[in-house]
């Protein structure tokens, strides 16, 4: 769901440096941040990931259809708030990267599918985590053989409208419709 930029939203570009005319030079969505959401996985550090409820669900059936198959996918992103947007994108500009640089593998806090609570970034244990190389995997092969039947759809493929590098391992939940 596209929103009006919040007036929190436009302080933290401005903290960030993210040049406010970027919602007209790329294609970029606000969106609303998720109200309401389920535990979907615990990962080996204890954090928990989270997903709207009919997320989850469609994350849990195509995980159990994967495992099925004789393959592996787990979780090592889901829900984020904006919050943890703006701490990462710091985080990155505190290690001296650049702004425009940043916001090619990161969306500007308020524009990232993950603040929805239905994307999920997708690891297969032993490979690749968040990297290009992900699409080498069974994972990956199976997820773009089998994905959509659960409503999932990769969110950035080479060459997006959005600016985005590729992104193999990030896939959204939309709802079906019949």
């Amino acid at each position: 769901m596209s929103i009006q930029m919040s007036e929190a939203i436009a302080a933290a570009w401005a903290d960030l440096g993210i040049p406010l005319d970027l919602l007209n030079r790329r294609p970029l969505q606000l969106f609303e941040e998720a109200s309401e959401l389920v535990n979907v996985a615990i990962a080996a550090d204890g954090r928990v990931w989270q997903l709207i409820p009919e997320a989850a669900a469609g994350w849990l059936a195509m995980q159990a259809a994967a495992k099925a198959a004789g393959v592996d996918i787990q979780i090592t992103s889901a829900y984020r708030a904006s919050s943890r947007q703006c701490e990462l994108i710091q985080r990155k500009l505190s290690a001296g990267q650049d702004i425009e640089q940043i916001l090619q593998v990161l969306a500007p806090p308020g524009c990232s599918e993950h603040h929805t609570g239905r994307a999920i970034d997708i690891y297969q244990p032993g490979g690749p985590v968040v990297e290009e190389a992900f699409e080498n995997t069974s994972a990956f092969s199976w997820l773009s053989l089998n994905a959509s039947r659960f409503g999932f759809t990769l969110s950035f493929p080479r060459g997006n409208q959005y600016g985005y590098l590729y992104e193999p391992w990030h896939w959204c939940w939309h709802e079906k419709v019949l």
